[in-house]
């Protein structure tokens, strides 16, 4: 079992960062591999980025690459994600999630087996 919590989000203005924060509990943490989706009002719920095992494989939408950095603490059991350069349309709820690592190699977009609570992050033009 493996409960996530976000944190870090907040409202931002245009062009700025933000470090949004996920604790993970639960003893198999190593054997997940974690990411990052997001809803924005309206609209369904994205991928974002996520990362395996080592962090050394991440996977990132199309609308964050080089702006957004996925990354994860073992010995913390923490999971990051670096926001740069924010856009208003980066505005949404953000979801930490983790999938068994076996699975999420055959589709590193793809994470279900936990869900945490969301944080929001606005973006101010």
């Amino acid at each position: 079992q493996v409960q996530l919590v976000e944190s870090g989000g907040g409202l931002v203005q245009a062009g700025g960062s933000l470090r949004l924060s996920c604790a993970a509990s639960g003893r198999t943490f190593s054997w997940y591999a974690m990411g990052w989706f997001r809803q924005a009002p309206g609209k369904e719920r994205e991928f974002v980025a996520s990362i395996g095992l080592s962090g050394s494989s991440t996977s990132y939408a199309d609308s964050v690459k080089g702006r957004f950095t996925i990354s994860r603490d073992h010995a913390k059991n923490m999971a990051y994600l670096q926001m740069n350069s924010l856009k208003p349309e980066d505005t949404a709820v953000y979801y930490c999630a983790a999938e068994y690592y076996t699975r999420w190699v055959q589709n590193p977009q793809v994470l279900n087996d936990y869900w945490g609570q969301g944080t929001q992050v606005t973006v101010s033009s």
